[in-house]
């Protein structure tokens, strides 16, 4: 399972990006997705996650000002950033986690900095 993320850049704070994570090949819809991130120093943290049922989850931090949608048509999930601060500053990295084998894959992490 091949993950590839694009969306990544640098940004004014207040300022959005949309990341976008590709998921070819599979029977993508049956799968739960989450964007993670690492900051320097850090260690990764959960950042969003979306069902198979589309139910949503996010962290306290992003709450409000981000989004995950999927377009399970196009084998497909975004994190829609908006509001972005400083703190957001990050590695951010696609997750999938199968629904019927519980494996975790992981995208190679596309780079997001905010800037003051």
């Amino acid at each position: 399972v091949q993950l590839v993320e694009f969306g990544g850049g640098l940004v004014q704070a207040g300022g959005s990006l949309k990341l976008s994570c590709a998921v070819p090949g599979i029977t993508f819809s049956i799968n739960n997705m989450g964007w993670y991130r690492q900051a320097p120093g850090k260690q990764r943290e959960l950042v969003a996650t979306i069902t198979s049922g589309r139910v949503t989850n996010y962290v306290d931090s992003v709450q409000g000002r981000f989004t995950i949608p999927r377009d399970n048509a196009k084998n497909m999930v975004y994190l829609q950033m908006n509001s972005l601060e400083p703190e957001d500053t990050a590695v951010y990295y696609c997750n999938l986690r199968s629904t019927t084998s519980g494996q975790t894959y992981w995208g190679q992490g596309t780079q997001v900095t905010v800037s003051s």
